[in-house]
């Protein structure tokens, strides 16, 4: 993009960070819906709910092979287009999943939905770096994923009481009535013209021979499985664990989403001045700390809700981190390493929650908290091996 182009866009795009953002919140709730809704899928459905959660593992394979897939096929488009047309079918699928009238169907509309809708966040994170300014890339880009934490802390605490006391169809109504609003914004706030750089086979071949960039997407992979073993779940654990009620479960999912929230404020006003490496360290400690508590206190609700409020502080903020950190290691490459992180992440939420439900389907409840555990210790491993070999200061 030429310095003409820049100047010439800047002006209209004020607002567009959060038309970006406020997609992502769509996107989030259309990938997370399922979680807050397992029993009232399964007994609307006539399923099991390890059955219901296959929702998320099925969604998460498709995410994670369209994601750089559609990121290949659609580099040259112009992303306003691209954007705007992902929310609307993200929109229509959510209200079509609300009229679905069994299991098959409601999983073949949300392939359908996901496959299309994969395209959204590495999108919505390169066109982010195309309007911004290089020093604050990084602020910028985690903004913008603030999205998904208030898709957490906001949108599932919400689908899960709607889905509690006047039923799931209800809550998919409600997620396509607030894409049709995002699609609006969207269209009127960001800017024409924006196309990154044309994602060729060549492209992966470069980033697969960047030892950093492959070990940044390891994390994340690891990060995630570890945190789907227990949150695809989260509220029949919670229920069979403790006794809790749909209202208390819609507590923690809350609780869940505003600390998320707060990591990531936080993670965004330090990163600029810390460095992303050192301000990923610092949340995937959290992430670790939060499923070693909630491990340990498994069966007390006070006790499990207050670990999710040390784990939200570090589950949004360590994936903006993962972003701000592929971006700088390959800036040219930005839209397909992001394209990329965003697919390991599927692959991961994948992974996490076919061994969560294998580990629900057996009754072994225990279980779950230790090997999330040891995935999110590999992942601390991992980061530990990616430190800047420069001053930090200097990565910043």
């Amino acid at each position: 993009m030429t310095a003409h182009q820049m100047t010439s866009i800047q002006p209209s795009s004020r607002l567009a960070p959060t038309a970006l953002m406020l997609g992502n919140i769509v996107t989030g709730c259309s990938v997370l819906a399922p979680a807050g809704l397992l029993p009232q899928l399964a007994e609307g459905l006539s399923v099991e709910v390890h059955t219901a959660g296959l929702l998320i593992t099925f969604g998460a394979v498709v995410l994670c092979i369209c994601s750089p897939l559609t990121a290949w096929l659609t580099s040259r488009f112009d992303r306003r287009l691209l954007l705007a047309v992902t929310l609307l079918v993200l929109s229509l699928g959510n209200l079509a999943s609300a009229f679905a009238p069994d299991y098959a169907s409601l999983l073949a509309i949300r392939l359908v939905m996901l496959a299309v809708g994969a395209l959204y966040t590495p999108q919505a994170a390169g066109t982010a770096a195309l309007i911004s300014p290089v020093e604050k890339r990084g602020s910028t880009i985690a903004y913008v994923f603030l999205g998904w934490s208030l898709a957490a802390a906001v949108g599932l605490p919400l689908i899960t009481f709607i889905g509690s006391h006047t039923g799931w169809r209800n809550a998919y109504l409600a997620v396509a009535a607030a894409g049709a609003i995002s699609f609006g914004l969207l269209t009127w706030r960001l800017p024409s013209g924006l196309k990154g750089a044309p994602v060729e086979l060549t492209t992966w071949i470069a980033l697969g021979r960047n030892r950093l960039v492959v070990l940044l997407l390891l994390i994340t992979m690891l990060q995630m499985s570890g945190q789907f073993v227990i949150f695809t779940f989260m509220g029949p654990l919670l229920t069979k664990l403790t006794g809790a009620d749909p209202n208390q479960v819609g507590l923690v999912f809350a609780i869940y989403g505003v600390c998320g929230f707060l990591g990531v404020v936080i993670a965004t006003r330090i990163v600029d001045g810390w460095g992303a490496y050192r301000t990923s360290l610092l949340f995937s400690c959290l992430l670790f700390t939060g499923i070693a508590l909630w491990t340990i206190g498994a069966g007390a609700y006070a006790l499990m809700a207050g670990a999710v409020a040390v784990w939200g502080l570090g589950f949004a903020s360590t994936n903006s981190m993962q972003q701000v950190r592929l971006v700088a290691a390959a800036p040219p490459l930005a839209s397909a390493s992001v394209s990329l992180n965003t697919s390991v992440l599927y692959i991961g939420q994948a992974i996490g929650s076919a061994v969560g439900g294998s580990l629900f389907a057996r009754d072994a409840l225990g279980a779950t908290g230790p090997v999330a555990m040891g995935f999110v210790v590999l992942a601390l491993l991992a980061i530990l091996a990616s430190r800047p070999r420069v001053p930090v200061a200097a990565m910043a």
